[in-house]
C-alpha cells in the first residue's frame, strides 16, 4: 500500500469512522488477495473517499491528467496515492487509462470503476458503459459490484463542507467475466448484469440509458 494512501486511511479514515460511523456490509465478498474490479454507483465526489477508507485493501482510482502535470503538491498526491492517469480528451487517449489498469489488476490489485461514467444527476442508476467489462476480460479478473448510499447527502454537488448523514457501503458477490465472453453481445450482457447487481445493493431506480454528461459551466 503506498505510504500516502496508508497515512490517509489512518487520518481521514479515522475521521470518517468517528464523524459518520458508516456501515460496511458484504466484506466477505472482497477477496483477500488477487485482482478485481470494484464497480460502484456514483452519487458524489465523496464516494471515492468512503470507498478508499472503508475497503481493507488498497484501491486504485483514476485521476485526470492535469493532476500529474500540475503543481508540485498535486503531482505528489496522485503519485503517492498510486492513481492511474486518465486523459479527458476521449478516443484513444481515454482508452489508455483502461490499458494502464490491466497490469495493476494482473499484479493482484483492486481498481475502482464507476460504470455510469459520471455522477448521477438525480440519484437514479444509469446504464453502465462496457469499458468496465472489456477491462475485466483483458485482465482476466472478476467484477465485484459495490453499492454506496448516503454520500449525495454528505457532499451534494457544489457543496464545500461535508454534512452529517448516514453512509452505507455494500459489496456484492463477485461476477466472473473472462470465460463467459465469446462476442460483443456477451460484453453488453455482463455489463447489464453488473448494473442489475448494483441496483439490488442500492435499491436505486434504474434508467436504461446512459447518464447525460455533467455540465461544467454556463
Amino acid at each position: 500500500m503506498p505510504l500516502l494512501y496508508d497515512l490517509s486511511k489512518l487520518t481521514v479514515g479515522s475521521a470518517l469512522r468517528l464523524g459518520w460511523r458508516p456501515r460496511v456490509e458484504g466484506l466477505e465478498h472482497l477477496p483477500r488477495q488477487g485482482g478485481a474490479i470494484l464497480a460502484s454507483n456514483h452519487l458524489s465526489v465523496a464516494d471515492e473517499v468512503f470507498l478508499a477508507c472503508l475497503t481493507p485493501r488498497h484501491v486504485t482510482f483514476w485521476a485526470k491528467a492535469e493532476y500529474f502535470t500540475g503543481s508540485w503538491l498535486s503531482r505528489r498526491i496522485v503519485a503517492g496515492m498510486g492513481a492511474i492517469r486518465v486523459e479527458r480528451a476521449g478516443g484513444r487517449a481515454a482508452l489508455t487509462a483502461l490499458d494502464a489498469a490491466v497490469p495493476v489488476l494482473r499484479a493482484g490489485g483492486l481498481v475502482a470503476i464507476y460504470p455510469e461514467g459520471t455522477r448521477s444527476p438525480d440519484g437514479r442508476l444509469y446504464r453502465g458503459r462496457v469499458g468496465m467489462t472489456r477491462l475485466a476480460r483483458d485482465a482476466e479478473v472478476p467484477i465485484i459490484p459495490v453499492g454506496v448510499l448516503g454520500t449525495a447527502e454528505v457532499l451534494p454537488v457544489d457543496a464545500r463542507i461535508p454534512r452529517r448523514h448516514p453512509v452505507t457501503l455494500r459489496f456484492g458477490p463477485a461476477i466472473p467475466v473472462a470465460d463467459r465472453i465469446t462476442g460483443p453481445r456477451d460484453i453488453r450482457t455482463i455489463t447489464d448484469e453488473v448494473m442489475a447487481a448494483i441496483q439490488r445493493l442500492t435499491n436505486q431506480e434504474y434508467v436504461p440509458r446512459h447518464a447525460p454528461p455533467r455540465q461544467t459551466g454556463p
